[in-house]
């Protein structure tokens, strides 16, 4: 199935599902994406015949991020619920789930590719976090990057907002496979390592490697949720940064 954002697909005898951003160059993950990933991913996980979902994007982008006016304060709490939901989604998904990158996988759509089980990148994918340049934090990803990639990993990345590129997101883990063609190592993955397997026993094994691992995610995205609605929104220096950025000029902070 096909749609103006979202490309759908089964193959592999319907055991791979294939969910590829289809909003080149950016690929922007806004709420009407983040619906259509959910609806995709509640219509197949539950078909016993799956063994495997694959994230992908059409374009030379994975996804620039999350859509900035849906940070503003009077969308941001929907925003939030509907990335979270999805987000709790894939890491309690049945199935492991394959995510490949190419350019520029950024805020959201780091996130997104966050609660998949592995990544594989082209050497030009750059990764990153840039959040804080707004004045704002990525609740998903300081949630998810520690447990991926530990601790001082993460900070560096949610403090700074730089960006990292291929060989560096393979160093630390965020990445498992950087391959010229990321789409085709990936699908040259299941085609090897799951397709030949039990899905009965593929299932047991995401499960008991993720472990608690969803209900943990549940409990700290309910905290840092909170804490973007009720204490960082409060302040005047976010806004500034979401317009600043909108208006395509410098933000000027008041650091409060």
């Amino acid at each position: 199935m096909a749609n103006s954002s979202l490309n759908t697909t089964l193959s592999r005898e319907d055991g791979l599902l294939c969910l590829n951003l289809n909003r080149p160059e950016a690929n922007i993950v806004d709420g009407e994406m983040i619906d259509l990933l959910q609806a995709g991913l509640d219509e197949h996980l539950d078909n016993p015949r799956l063994t495997a979902v694959l994230i992908g994007a059409e374009g030379p982008n994975f996804s620039f991020g999350a859509s900035v006016p849906e940070h503003l304060p009077d969308q941001c709490a929907g925003m939030l619920a509907k990335l979270h939901k999805l987000l709790l989604t894939l890491v309690g998904a049945p199935v492991p789930i394959l995510c490949s990158v190419r350019g520029s996988c950024l805020g959201g759509g780091l996130e997104l590719a966050l609660g998949s089980h592995l990544i594989f990148a082209a050497p030009d994918a750059r990764f990153g976090q840039p959040e804080i340049k707004l004045a704002v934090f990525a609740p998903a990803a300081s949630c998810l990057l520690p447990e991926r990639v530990g601790r001082g990993n993460a900070e560096d990345l949610l403090f700074s907002g730089r960006t990292i590129d291929a060989d560096a997101a393979l160093r630390c883990g965020l990445v498992q496979f950087v391959d010229d063609s990321p789409e085709n190592a990936a699908r040259q993955y299941f085609d090897r390592h799951l397709a030949p397997r039990s899905v009965f026993a593929l299932r047991q094994a995401v499960r008991a490697a993720r472990g608690d691992l969803a209900a943990r995610l549940k409990t700290n995205l309910d905290r840092v949720e909170k804490q973007y609605l009720d204490s960082l929104m409060a302040g005047r220096d976010p806004l500034e940064g979401l317009i600043a950025f909108m208006e395509k000029r410098r933000p000027v902070w008041e650091h409060c």
